[in-house]
């Protein structure tokens, strides 16, 4: 026996969960993922080459209430469960507790910690220093049903930005914890531990707001701050008139060498940049609307003040 999955997902992640669900025998009722924007999508495209049911909408909801004909449009799969490998949309209720047995959902992060939108970079950002993922059973809250699989014992290290934390730490143990889960409820053993709020916190999106460097905060706080908004947004200051993102920092302990946010140094790979109570070298940044340069590309000398 098989389940009847219908994903809710897009990218790599939600690909890779889903094609090693098919291939434990589970029949895929159908794949939604967002509408193209312009890059292919690898779930839609591995949708289309397995005929799998196929479906792109923004949004399911209207003014907070279901949109009925996508509603009927679900129904009519015939869905037992609904996994949310990596979603970024806002289910309604007569979805998500549909199936028999019900959805369940990934999130990056050792819940109830660092619930959100944005919970790789925060964990970064915040001097996290380990993590893990969690399959959960969502409710009306964000983040916050009862869990199912939780797998831990990742360490943040101090090099790591967002992407490296996501793809080569979480996203292979991410992929298995889903798979577990799935396993679990099949068999119909799946536990469902609920969230205590102890340590339970949440943080909002990262924007440019939160990319934005404070150049009087301590070195290692700025150091955090670029690796867990690397590659996106870019932590970001000014240069000039210009607006200037900061990628593949590294924090180098010292003497400063000049006023927080000044450019201290600069060779063929880095430049270093001041900071109270060290220095930022970074290897990569983008100038204004243009492409990521390696710093050697963008001309960039000692005694320039970021700001």
């Amino acid at each position: 026996m098989s389940l009847r999955i219908a994903v809710f997902g897009q990218a790599r992640f939600g690909r890779d969960v889903t094609v090693r669900l098919a291939e434990a025998g589970h029949e895929i009722a159908g794949v939604y993922v967002p509408p193209d924007g312009g890059r292919p999508d690898v779930l839609a495209a591995e949708a289309e080459s397995r005929a799998w049911p196929l479906f792109r909408h923004r949004r399911f909801r209207r003014k907070g209430v279901a949109i009925p004909e996508l509603v009927e449009e679900y129904q009519a799969l015939g869905a037992e469960l609904n996994l949310m490998p990596f979603t970024t949309v806002i289910l309604p209720v007569e979805i998500v507790d549909a199936p028999k047995r019900g959805s369940l959902c990934f999130h990056p992060s050792l819940l109830p910690a660092f619930r959100g939108g944005s919970a790789i970079p925060w964990q970064i950002i915040l001097g996290a220093r380990e993590t893990g993922v969690t399959v959960f059973r969502p409710d009306e809250g964000v983040d916050t049903g009862p869990i199912v699989v939780q797998r831990g014992g990742v360490t943040i290290d101090d090099t790591d930005t967002a992407a490296s934390l996501y793809f080569d730490k979480l996203y292979p143990l991410g992929v298995e914890a889903m798979v577990e889960a799935v396993t679990a409820v099949h068999r119909e053993d799946a536990r469902y531990q609920p969230q205590s709020e102890e340590g339970a916190s949440h943080q909002g999106l990262l924007d440019d707001e939160v990319a934005r460097i404070d150049w009087s905060r301590p070195a290692l706080e700025i150091d955090r701050l670029i690796r867990g908004c690397d590659p996106q947004p870019g932590a970001r200051a000014q240069l000039g008139d210009d607006p200037i993102r900061l990628f593949g920092a590294r924090l180098e302990a010292g003497d400063p060498g000049g006023e927080p946010g000044t450019i201290v140094g600069v060779d063929a790979d880095r430049i270093a940049i001041a900071a109270a109570g060290g220095r930022i070298s970074v290897a990569r940044v983008r100038i204004g609307e243009g492409p990521k340069l390696p710093v050697s590309s963008a001309g960039l000398e000692p005694g320039v003040r970021l700001t």
